[in-house]
């Protein structure tokens, strides 16, 4: 019985970190899209075992792993960041920091933050 009890815990506090999410995830992607000047076509959301973020420039579609909502929110516009570059630059060269260091210039310091972090919580 407690193995059942702890895996409906589970969905349930997945269910409640997606809505969080999706809560905060359109008014923080328009914020940067605006800043930057880019655009994407959508996004979502997904648990994600070894990245916190990812792009796919031609489709132009940013998902974002679900842990960045326990995350500190600097983290997550960080991630956000991140990924909206990739619409400018798809590698992560010279160009790419520098815009990085334009848009976000603390974004070195929320990397190491976040990278000391858990990529997969239990919940």
């Amino acid at each position: 019985m407690s193995g059942m009890y702890e895996q409906k815990h589970r969905h349930l506090h997945y269910i409640w970190y997606r809505k969080q999410m999706k809560e905060q995830l359109p008014e923080l992607l328009d914020k940067w899209q605006q800043v930057i000047g880019v655009q994407i076509d959508s996004f979502g959301i997904k648990r994600m075992k070894t990245r916190w973020g990812t792009c796919n420039p031609t489709a132009r579609r940013v998902w974002l792993n679900l842990e960045l909502i326990k995350k500190p929110i600097h983290c997550l516009e960080y991630i956000i960041v991140h990924e909206l570059m990739h619409l400018l630059e798809k590698h992560h060269n010279d160009r790419f920091k520098a815009l990085m260091d334009q848009y976000l210039p603390l974004w070195r310091q929320y990397r190491e933050e976040l990278n000391r972090q858990p990529l997969c919580g239990d919940e």
